[in-house]
């Protein structure tokens, strides 16, 4: 075999409703490794990606809200059997990323899989945490369940490129909720190619879309997008979350805060993330009538 062999670029794209665009815009920059060696042209999302991406996460939100959490959860497991068949690239584009040697990033990209199981294990089991019975006096039923926010837009961490990623997509998807993420600006490519891997499970399309670019441009239209119901301000710093919390409160969005910087990532994530956009629903149902002797039903 010749020696010549041209080298054949992977180019990076879009992932939104289950597709790979480019860039409605046409723009691509350049994404460095922490020694400033070119990596790739990542696509520069616009604000017209932007409201496509709600538009894919909108029209998936009713058949995955609607699906049973057992069967969120087996698709959430079909995800992470995904990332594992991809460990060697994932672990590469993280090194790349992060700067890390090739046995640390082994470790965060291990740790990201076993994130993602741990979160798919959740799907049908955080509704005994966060609803139940409730007792009434009267002759009634009166339950509260969970109930998935609607379209989100998520702003990865800006330091932890896959860790941190699966830690903020993951629980948001698992409750049932669909997303709308603004990868990492510097280290968009373990983000990019996560859209790969969700093209090829049994996610559908829409559930999750990824937009590279400026975090800055990408999250402004979304947050004051009347059809976005909450907002994850992990990636943001204090003045960019400040000016996204103002335009979020026009349609009342709920809003996640960021926890300082990026933070440790690798400790034990809770269940907060999983209840961040989830809404309570209370129904109350008669029981029939109470006599002497007790209910009657």
């Amino acid at each position: 075999m010749s020696d010549n062999r041209l080298s054949v670029f992977k180019t990076y794209k879009l992932y939104v409703g289950g597709k790979f665009p480019r860039s409605e815009s046409g723009r691509v920059y350049e994404v460095t490794d922490s020694k400033g060696k070119w990596l790739a042209n990542a696509p520069q999302s616009s604000r017209k990606d932007a409201r496509d991406a709600v538009v894919a996460a909108r029209k998936a939100f009713g058949g995955w809200s609607g699906a049973t959490a057992y069967n969120r959860g087996q698709i959430l497991y079909r995800v992470a059997e995904m990332l594992e068949g991809r460990r060697e690239q994932f672990v590469r584009e993280v090194a790349e990323a992060e700067g890390l040697s090739k046995s640390k990033a082994a470790a965060v990209v291990d740790a990201a899989v076993d994130r993602w199981v741990w979160y798919a294990g959740w799907t049908d089991k955080i509704a005994q945490i966060v609803g139940g019975a409730n007792p009434v006096a009267g002759p009634f039923f009166n339950l509260s369940t969970p109930e998935p926010t609607g379209v989100v837009t998520v702003l990865a961490p800006q330091e932890s490129s896959f860790l941190g990623l699966v830690s903020v997509i993951a629980p948001v998807i698992a409750a049932g909720n669909t997303v709308v993420v603004a990868a990492s600006a510097k280290s968009p490519l373990p983000a990019l190619s996560l859209g790969e891997v969700l093209a090829t499970s049994d996610l559908p399309g829409g559930v999750v879309n990824v937009l590279s670019g400026k975090t800055a441009e990408i999250a402004a239209p979304l947050a004051a997008h009347q059809d976005v119901n909450g907002i994850d301000l992990t990636g943001a710093d204090a003045e960019l979350a400040k000016e996204l919390e103002i335009a979020a409160a026009d349609n009342l969005k709920r809003v996640s805060r960021p926890q300082g910087v990026d933070g440790d990532w690798t400790a034990d994530p809770g269940t907060h993330r999983l209840t961040a956009f989830l809404e309570t629903k209370t129904v109350w149902h008669p029981t029939g009538a109470l006599g002497a002797s007790g209910s009657s039903y």
